[in-house]
C-alpha cells in the first residue's frame, strides 16, 4: 500500500476586494501525494498554482478544506506548531534563494538545524553530509554574495535538505537560473528525491523542469483539469509529451 505524505481535500480559496467582490481562486480541489513522489504543478498565470503551494506549505490558510502532511492537520495549527512543523518536516527552495547575506553558507545551511537548537556535532555532520552531496563543500566559509546564482540556489537546496524534511516544496526553483544551471538543479532534485525517499512539491512554469517529476498536475481557473504520469517514460519523451500538452494549453 503507497503511503500518502501529503492529502488535501476540498480546498477552496476566494479572496474579497475592497468593493466587496468575491473572486475564487482554488475551487473544490483536492489531491494526494504519495511518500517519494515527485510531483509538478504547472498552469496558465492566474490559474491559482501559487496559491495551492502556499497553502500546501503552510504559508497562507485556505478559505475552506483540509490539508494533511504526515497525518497531521496543518490547516488547524497555531502559529507555533506550525513554525515547529516547518522546522522539522518541510524544506523550502525559492526562486530568489532567499539567503542571508550575513550568515556565511555553512551558517545558511545549518539553520533549520540551528533552529531546532541541535547539538553543534550533528549540525556540523549534516552540513558537511549535504554540502557534500550538491558539490558545494569548497565554499561553505564564503558569504552568498561571493557565489554565482547556481550555487546560491544549491545552498538554498542544501538548507531545505540538511534537516531531512519529509517534504520539499520548490517555488519556481529554477525561475531565476539559465539553461545549464537549471539542468545541474534539477537532477539535483532528481537525486534528493530519490536516494533520499523526499517527497517534492514543485511550482513552476517550465516544462524542461516539469519533466523531472514523476506526476504533473494542470491546474486552470482553480481547478485540477489534466493529470500527466511519467510512468516508464524517459525524460526526454515526458519533456515533448509536456510540449504538446501544453499546447492545448496555449
Amino acid at each position: 500500500m503507497t503511503e500518502v505524505v501529503l492529502e488535501a481535500n476540498q480546498l477552496e480559496k476566494t479572496y474579497t476586494s475592497a468593493a466587496g467582490v468575491t473572486q475564487p481562486v482554488l475551487k473544490n480541489l483536492s489531491l494526494e501525494v504519495a511518500t517519494g513522489e515527485f510531483v509538478a504543478i504547472m498552469g496558465p498565470s492566474g490559474s491559482g498554482k501559487s496559491t495551492l503551494l502556499n497553502i500546501l506549505s503552510t504559508l497562507m490558510k485556505p478559505t475552506s478544506g483540509s490539508v494533511q502532511i504526515n497525518n497531521q492537520d496543518i490547516v488547524n495549527m497555531s502559529d507555533n506548531e506550525i513554525a515547529r512543523f516547518r522546522g522539522q518536516d518541510m524544506g523550502f527552495i525559492f526562486q530568489s534563494y532567499n539567503l542571508i547575506e550575513s550568515l556565511t553558507v555553512r551558517e545558511n545551511i545549518a539553520l533549520p538545524l540551528t533552529l531546532q537548537k541541535a547539538k553543534t556535532k550533528v549540525i556540523k555532520t549534516a552540513v558537511n553530509q549535504v554540502a557534500t552531496m550538491l558539490h558545494i563543500d569548497d565554499f561553505l566559509d564564503k558569504y552568498p554574495s561571493e557565489l554565482s546564482g547556481g550555487q546560491q540556489q544549491r545552498v538554498g537546496a542544501a538548507r531545505a535538505l540538511v534537516h531531512e524534511p519529509k517534504l520539499i516544496f520548490g517555488d519556481e526553483p529554477t525561475g531565476a537560473l539559465d539553461s545549464e544551471n537549471a539542468r545541474e538543479m534539477m537532477n539535483y532534485l532528481t537525486t534528493i528525491n530519490q536516494e533520499k525517499n523526499i517527497s517534492i512539491v514543485m511550482v513552476t512554469h517550465d516544462p524542461f523542469s516539469a519533466s523531472f517529476a514523476s506526476r504533473i498536475l494542470f491546474l486552470t481557473d482553480g481547478e485540477i483539469t489534466k493529470v500527466m504520469d511519467r510512468g516508464a517514460q524517459s525524460r526526454d519523451a515526458f519533456y515533448n509529451h509536456v510540449l504538446s500538452e501544453l499546447g492545448n494549453f496555449a
